[in-house]
């Protein structure tokens, strides 16, 4: 993947997930939330000409809002664009 994000943006690609089971019942996937992905990329850290540090970086494990951000696809993969401050977590492995 050739992507730079701009500014404080940070693209996240979606780790695969057993589908959940309770009881008889499969949760469908728009019922799992929030969203459990990997930092693929990182902006330049702008915003309004003032520099900031990221807190994640890539490779990190994060979850985030399940309705934030932006979709795309590349080279048949799915990734999420959103902005830093809708990241929630990062997981400690």
């Amino acid at each position: 993947m050739n992507i730079k994000p701009l500014f404080d943006r940070v693209v996240v690609k979606e780790l695969p997930e057993k589908p959940e089971k309770i009881g008889n019942i499969i949760l469908p996937e728009i019922a799992k939330k929030p969203e459990i992905s990997e930092v693929v990329a990182l902006g330049v850290g702008k915003i309004d000409d003032k520099n900031i540090d990221f807190t994640v970086k890539i490779g990190d494990h994060v979850i985030y809002n399940k309705f934030a951000g932006s979709e795309f696809k590349i080279d048949n993969q799915i990734y999420t664009i959103i902005k830093e401050k809708d990241i929630l977590a990062i997981i400690e492995k």
